[in-house]
C-alpha cells in the first residue's frame, strides 16, 4: 500500500507552526501584488522621475498652406509669386526633412481654372528644379464656382506643443523634508526644448541615415582588396626634411 505523505506523521502543533512559517513567507508577496501605488525607483532617497513622463511634449502633424491669388488673365506665376513657391519648399524641407509630399490644389470650375492650372503647373516644375522628386509632388483639383478661388500649397508638418507650467503650487518647497520631485520641476526645461526644437519630428525618433558615398567607399574597398594601405597621403609642404636649417 502507498505510504502516507511525510507530513502527516508529525505531530498536530508542528505541523501547525509550519502552516504559520509558511503563511507568514507568503502574506508580503500577496500584498506586493495587490498594491496598485507603488512608489518609482528611489536612489538615496530621490524619488526618480523622468520630466519627459510628468510634462510631456505633445507632437502632432498638421497642415502648412500657401494661397497664391491667380487672376482670370494670369500667365502662370509672378515672380513675387514664384519666389513665396521657393521658400514655401525650402521651409517643408526644413520642417519635416522632406519626407512629407507636397499637395498642390488648383481650383476646379471657377472663371480663373485655365490660369490656376497652368500656375499649378509652374509651381509644380518649380518645385522639382529646387530638388524634389516627382514622386513627393501631388496635384490635384478642388470645387470652386462663381469667384476666383486661389491655388494652394500644402503639407503636413510636425508641430510640438509645449507643457503648461507654474499652475501647480500645492506642494511647499519650504517644507520638503523628503527631498522628492515637486510637480512643476522639469516643466520650463521641456517648454524651451518644445520652442527651440527645429524639427520637432526629432522628438518622436531618430531621422533614417543618409545615402553613402560610393565612390569613396569603391575606392577604399579597392585598396583593402590589392593590401595597399588605407591611410591618407602625407602632404608634401607639411613633411619635414632632414638636413634644412634656417
Amino acid at each position: 500500500m502507498p505510504s502516507k505523505c511525510t507530513t502527516d506523521r508529525l505531530p498536530q502543533n508542528v505541523r501547525s507552526g509550519i502552516a504559520k512559517v509558511l503563511i507568514a513567507a507568503l502574506l508580503p508577496v500577496i500584498v506586493a501584488g495587490c498594491r496598485h501605488d507603488a512608489p518609482g525607483p528611489q536612489v538615496a532617497g530621490w524619488q526618480l522621475v523622468d520630466p519627459e513622463q510628468r510634462h510631456p511634449i505633445l507632437v502632432s502633424q498638421q497642415p502648412a498652406t500657401l494661397n497664391l491669388r491667380v487672376a482670370t488673365s494670369a500667365d502662370g506665376l509672378t515672380p513675387m509669386q514664384r519666389a513665396r513657391v521657393l521658400e514655401f519648399a525650402s521651409k517643408s524641407k526644413a520642417s519635416d526633412a522632406g519626407n512629407s509630399r507636397i499637395v498642390i490644389s488648383a481650383p476646379g470650375g471657377s472663371p480663373n481654372e485655365s490660369a490656376a492650372m497652368q500656375a499649378a503647373d509652374e509651381a509644380r516644375h518649380l518645385m522639382i528644379e529646387g530638388g524634389y522628386s516627382e514622386t513627393s509632388i501631388a496635384v490635384e483639383a478642388y470645387h470652386a464656382d462663381g469667384r476666383d478661388a486661389p491655388l494652394r500649397l500644402s503639407y503636413m508638418r510636425y508641430v510640438a506643443e509645449a507643457p503648461d507650467c507654474g499652475k501647480d503650487w500645492s506642494e511647499n518647497l519650504a517644507r520638503t523634508y523628503q527631498n522628492t520631485p515637486y510637480p512643476n520641476m522639469g516643466c520650463a526645461g521641456q517648454r524651451n526644448l518644445a520652442a527651440m526644437v527645429a524639427n520637432p519630428a526629432d522628438l518622436l525618433g531618430p531621422r533614417t541615415m543618409t545615402s553613402r558615398d560610393s565612390n569613396r567607399r569603391d575606392d577604399m574597398y579597392a585598396k583593402y582588396v590589392k593590401g595597399a594601405p588605407l591611410a591618407a597621403k602625407d602632404e608634401a609642404a607639411t613633411v619635414a626634411k632632414p638636413g634644412l636649417s634656417n
